[in-house]
């Protein structure tokens, strides 16, 4: 697997034509009343043509505001991608807003999320970021994934976040050395 940056020439649509986002959730985690708790919700979340041409323009839009598209290749086929915003966000700029991070379904569980987290990490701490923002799918997959990942339920949440998806679970991951603290 090849791992690099996605320069602004070669986003287009045609990067995710052999790129499959289909999962088959069936329980996610949401928080009720002020606690967390698992719920049976039954869906596919698969992208259609307009939603990937919407994705290609917000990541366009992610590396020429000065933030970072990842992208995990295998024989020069997008199988997974990150993005980080290079804005910083929260009452004290303490965020760097990963946005997106996803791996194709035919090449799960081979370790790709866990290489791009850690690169979308690494380019976080670089530039200034003492946290790393995630709103992130409440399927139990992707819980999962981010626990794992050693992320925990925001200390602040941003508004803009949960007004467009208010399912999902708000999360950060302090960056390794930025204050102190390790994940």
């Amino acid at each position: 697997m090849e791992y690099r940056k996605i320069q602004l020439d070669e986003m287009k649509r045609s990067i995710f034509d052999s790129f499959k986002r289909h999962q088959k959730v069936t329980t996610c985690r949401r928080k009720i009343d002020g606690e967390w708790k698992l719920v049976k919700d039954e869906f596919i979340d698969e992208w259609n043509q307009e939603e990937y041409a919407f994705l290609v323009e917000c990541l366009r839009n992610t590396i020429k505001q000065g933030g970072v598209v990842y992208g995990a290749f295998s024989d020069g086929i997008l199988k997974g991608f990150c993005s980080v915003e290079g804005e910083f966000i929260g009452s004290k700029k303490q965020y760097l807003d990963l946005t997106s991070i996803h791996v194709s379904e035919d090449a799960r569980g081979k370790g790709i999320g866990r290489t791009l987290f850690s690169l979308a990490a690494s380019w976080a701490k670089e530039h200034g970021g003492k946290k790393l923002y995630i709103s992130a799918h409440s399927a139990i997959e992707s819980q999962m994934f981010y626990e794992a990942m050693g992320c925990v339920e925001a200390e602040e949440y941003q508004a803009e976040h949960v007004e467009m998806e208010p399912c999902d679970c708000q999360l950060e991951y302090v960056l390794s050395g930025s204050d102190g603290n390790h994940c």
